[in-house]
């Protein structure tokens, strides 16, 4: 007998009706309080807002106006193999997600069978050839018969209490963090490069500053030379000017070598072998990016470690959900559709067909505290990521203020390096003119050119300092500090 439409509306409208009036069990997810302030202590205008990671961040190496950095910052997206890893595991976790989400289905299953046997109902006997002596078993009277079977069934474990929808929510939520993941290797892996260009192409000026410094230090080592054949200065004059010389070559070899370690980093982070990449030299800009004066509320929200630690707390509330479920029973709904024959031919005939409808109920009487367990542990696992995102948070409003000062202090401190190098340059000409005239000793010489240098490369190395700090600054706001509109 055959259930009538009419009933299989109702089984299925009652199954709803479940379904609709249950629950998920565990506490609804809401973003913890952190402790941050309403503003930047070191920069006035600037404040902060709740964390939102889905702002695109754009090219933000172009503010340094080098062309040569923009493609090689587009290439770490491309070729970059830790983003590619961590795209990887984002992928991994939207099939996750996708995989979850299929257990709010039924699911249907199609079976076919066909079997032969024999029954071994027959007998058997032992003849024996009178001239030969040998013995033959025979059988006789076996019965074998065909069987044959095809159904089609569906299972479906109604979410009465929840538990798939937290299951849903936690597997979301953990690819929302990998997709965080995503983005804070991304920015990392582009900072890391700008950070590196910056530093080769300061070299390269470095480099240029020594080869200029290397010509004067020649002519001052001509000059003792020639003062000393005119018998009007002591040897000491030369082998000071030689030492100074082969000092400022060997300066000129370890920048080299540092030159070439920066190469190397930079081949890594676009995905090339060291040995097939190069970068020739060329002029460095020192362009430093001018930070504004009120920068829009929007901006540290833009952070991606501070989005994944947040989207880690809404996966362990999830997990508080799916281990109170426990407590409740374990609901299923099953049917099939098919028939059993013996002929082939009969198999989809009407007076072989057989249909079920089940639903079973599974409870845990006692597990001697298991659930419990697991629930502490699903809160205390909570807990933890709650600490861990309001500790994400202090840190970068730390990291923003550190790249805030650094931004107000290095810019006095440039002006005051080259007012020093300016003022140690005009001090060298003089004393070295006064040398010539035989008014001081080449000790003195020596003293105002190691200065000089000095303070030439200082400056250069505080215009990269100023650089970098403003490429923390653009990472600690989670790329940049171009609000959308």
């Amino acid at each position: 007998m055959f259930p009538s439409l009419s009933s299989l509306r109702s089984a299925a409208a009652a199954a709803l009706v479940v379904l609709a009036a249950g629950c998920a069990v565990g506490p609804d997810y809401q973003r913890p309080d952190s402790a941050a302030s309403a503003s930047f202590k070191e920069a006035e205008g600037w404040s902060a807002a709740a964390p939102s990671d889905a702002v695109h961040r754009g090219d933000w190496w172009s503010l340094f106006q080098d062309p040569q950095l923009d493609e090689l910052a587009k290439q770490v997206a491309v070729s970059n193999q830790n983003i590619a890893a961590a795209q990887a595991a984002y992928a991994q976790a939207r099939a996750l997600v996708r995989e979850q989400r299929a257990g709010l289905f039924p699911t249907i299953d199609l079976n076919g069978s066909g079997t032969r046997s024999d029954s071994g109902g027959g007998s058997s006997r032992i003849v024996t050839d009178s001239s030969t002596g040998e013995t033959t078993l025979i059988s006789s009277g076996s019965s074998i018969s065909n069987s044959y079977q095809a159904s089609i069934g569906a299972s479906w474990e109604p979410d009465v209490w929840g538990r798939l929808r937290r299951t849903v929510e936690n597997a979301s939520a953990s690819a929302q963090a990998s997709a965080a993941d995503l983005a804070s290797a991304t920015l990392s892996a582009q900072g890391e490069l700008v950070t590196d260009y910056l530093s080769l192409r300061e070299t390269d000026a470095e480099i240029g500053l020594l080869k200029a410094t290397l010509e004067g230090y020649e002519r001052a080592l001509q000059i003792a030379q020639n003062r000393y054949r005119a018998g009007i200065a002591a040897r000491t004059d030369v082998l000071s000017a030689q030492t100074q010389l082969y000092g400022t070559q060997a300066d000129m070899e370890g920048l080299a070598r540092t030159r070439g370690q920066l190469e190397h980093a930079i081949a890594v982070l676009v995905g090339q072998a060291p040995a097939n990449f190069r970068l020739e030299p060329s002029p460095w800009n020192g362009v430093v990016p001018s930070v504004p004066v009120g920068v829009p509320s929007e901006l540290l929200q833009r952070r991606p470690d501070i989005a994944g630690a947040e989207r880690r707390v809404a996966s362990a509330n999830a997990q508080i959900g799916i281990a109170r479920s426990a407590y409740f029973p374990s609901l299923s709904l099953s049917a099939s559709y098919g028939s059993s024959t013996s002929s082939l031919g009969d198999l989809f005939s009407a007076s072989s067909m057989l249909w079920s409808i089940g639903a079973s109920a599974t409870e845990t009487l006692l597990d001697f505290g298991a659930r419990k367990a697991q629930v502490a542990q699903a809160r205390a696992a909570y807990d933890q990521a709650v600490a861990t995102y309001r500790q994400t948070v202090l840190t970068a409003f730390a990291d923003v203020e550190d790249q805030l000062t650094g931004v107000r202090v290095l810019e006095r401190t440039q002006e005051l390096r080259a007012k020093a190098s300016a003022v140690a340059d005009e001090n060298e000409g003089l004393i070295l003119n006064q040398y010539k005239a035989g008014q001081v000793s080449y000790t003195e010489v020596v003293t105002a050119q190691a200065s000089a240098l000095s303070a030439r490369r200082t400056l250069i190395q505080s215009s990269l300092d100023r650089q970098t700090t403003a490429v923390a600054l653009i990472q600690a706001l989670g790329g940049g500090w171009e609000a959308p509109p």
